[in-house]
């Protein structure tokens, strides 16, 4: 395979696995405040995940792809609130392991990587189409 098809197979499971990292974080903002359905019952644990290597059989170039979506066996925080149907008998509700600051860092960090990825597809298109040009302008 040549050299800026490898480029842009690389940069394509770079985008994937990012696109998957963002929709992980996104669901853990969106639980963090969801609590057990029933009273003492365990609430949203937060998901993390992991990037793994790959080798691509029939371009030859190592690709990065998801290996691992799992969850945080973190502990739970709690809190008093009697008039939450999760509240256990003496009030108290298990809140998520979600840390809202992490999930933005980690939002953040993805989106960057995304946006580098994204920015090497198009030179790399774009220099597949200056190398076109030259061709036929010889």
């Amino acid at each position: 395979m040549d050299p800026l098809s490898a480029a842009m197979k690389i940069a394509g499971s770079g985008l994937e696995a990012q696109s998957t990292r963002l929709r992980i974080v996104s669901e853990n903002i969106a639980n963090a405040r969801s609590t057990g359905d029933t009273p003492g019952a365990d609430p949203y644990r937060r998901k993390t995940i992991t990037f793994g290597q790959q080798m691509d059989r029939t371009s030859g170039v190592e690709t990065v792809d998801v290996k691992k979506v799992g969850v945080d066996e973190g502990e739970f925080s709690t809190e008093f609130d009697p008039s939450n149907p999760a509240a256990n008998e003496k009030g108290v509700v298990k809140l998520p392991n979600v840390n809202i600051l992490v999930e933005m860092a980690d939002m953040r960090e993805a989106n960057r990587s995304y946006d580098a990825n994204l920015q090497t597809i198009k030179q790399t298109r774009d220099l597949i189409s200056s190398t076109i040009d030259l061709l036929k302008s010889q």
